[in-house]
């Protein structure tokens, strides 16, 4: 029996982008690809992809329940928001209501963030940890308790949500990390992504690109097409019914590798002082008075700035490469496309 998929998050960046290219990744065969969609110019976009577009109440379980039953939906890709436990319980219980009315396995991936695998949530650094490391699920339940900024205490317990939920059930799930992406987003809606975004954000307001860390950490990257990719070799394994890494065991980072935050602040600082957009292109040590000022420009506390521009990810990707996945661009890359990347930004920055 073929699958039916649902993917959310579809007018997002991420979800955006793996809509795009589905219909040229020479997937095996499926029945149905529906999209979540919640205004009527997102349907229309979505149908662009060959996808169906599907409307649910993601705060009302039985809603969700009558839709994934409904449907019979087998897959489903939730990009939606890293911190949901309102919807994945649901949408986990429906998909073991529809492998009971079909006896096909069914599945659940979850998008979290490489955030919830660094210093800022507790998470051990002082070595590298692979994806793949048996011990990811019992450190995670520890960070429940253990994260050092409360704000990302409800990202790692909806991943162990997850997972426990999925366990219970009898339905594979899979927790997809991506990390700093950067590149223009191939789909309908949002083409800008978060990180490097911040800290263009932050600079224009300050003109000066500020570093926020002593020494000089380093964070996973990760072009868009990559990520993406990463998302379709985990379908295509999912659609060919190969058994790969799954529940506790199926943590998923999409990187080639990692980069200092201060390569990354100056090439950024470079390429904004071209374009006029920054004073000095020399990067900045952040004091208490910058922080507070990068805090206003970004929308939250002081302390959280360091959260959404610097910090230590010692996570590494291997479970990818396991199934197939040949991320195209180096980690450098990201360097290199510095001006591409503050054009894009700029060019979409909403004051």
């Amino acid at each position: 029996m073929t699958h039916n998929i649902l993917i959310t998050g579809g007018s997002g960046y991420l979800g955006g982008s793996l809509l795009s290219l589905l219909s040229s990744a020479n997937l095996p065969p499926y029945s149905r690809l529906y999209a979540l969609v919640r205004t009527d110019a997102q349907a229309e976009a979505v149908r662009q992809y060959a996808a169906e577009p599907l409307t649910l109440t993601l705060s009302d379980p039985s809603s969700i329940s009558a839709a994934i039953i409904a449907k019979k939906i087998s897959v489903i890709f939730h990009l939606f928001d890293a911190r949901d436990t309102t919807s994945t319980v649901p949408f986990i219980e429906a998909l073991s209501h529809v492998k009971k009315q079909t006896g096909q396995d069914v599945h659940f991936l979850f998008t979290t963030g490489a955030k919830l695998f660094s210093e800022h949530a507790g998470a051990p650094t002082d070595r590298a940890i692979a994806d793949t490391d048996p011990e990811w699920y019992e450190i995670q339940k520890q960070q429940e308790k253990d994260a050092p900024h409360e704000v990302l205490q409800p990202g790692v317990v909806a991943n162990n949500l997850v997972i426990d939920t999925a366990e219970a059930h009898g339905v594979r799930s899979y927790i997809f990390a991506p990390c700093i992406v950067y590149g223009r987003g191939l789909g309908f809606g949002n083409v800008i992504s978060i990180q490097t975004v911040a800290v263009v954000r932050a600079a224009k307001a300050l003109r000066r690109v500020y570093k926020v860390d002593a020494g000089k950490p380093t964070w996973p990257v990760c072009h868009i097409e990559d990520n993406t990719s990463l998302y379709i070799e985990i379908l295509r394994a999912i659609l060919e019914g190969r058994d790969i890494g799954h529940g506790k065991e199926g943590y998923y980072l999409a990187s080639p590798g990692s980069v200092a935050w201060d390569d990354i602040y100056a090439t950024i600082g470079k390429a904004m002082k071209k374009r006029g957009a920054v004073d000095d292109e020399s990067v900045g040590e952040a004091d208490v008075e910058i922080l507070q000022k990068m805090g206003e420009a970004l929308g939250c506390p002081k302390e959280l700035v360091g959260v959404m521009v610097g910090g230590l990810c010692t996570f590494e990707a291997k479970r990818g490469k396991e199934i197939g996945w040949k991320p195209k661009y180096k980690p450098e890359h990201i360097l290199d496309a510095a001006e591409e990347e503050v054009d894009l930004i700029l060019e979409n920055l909403k004051e």
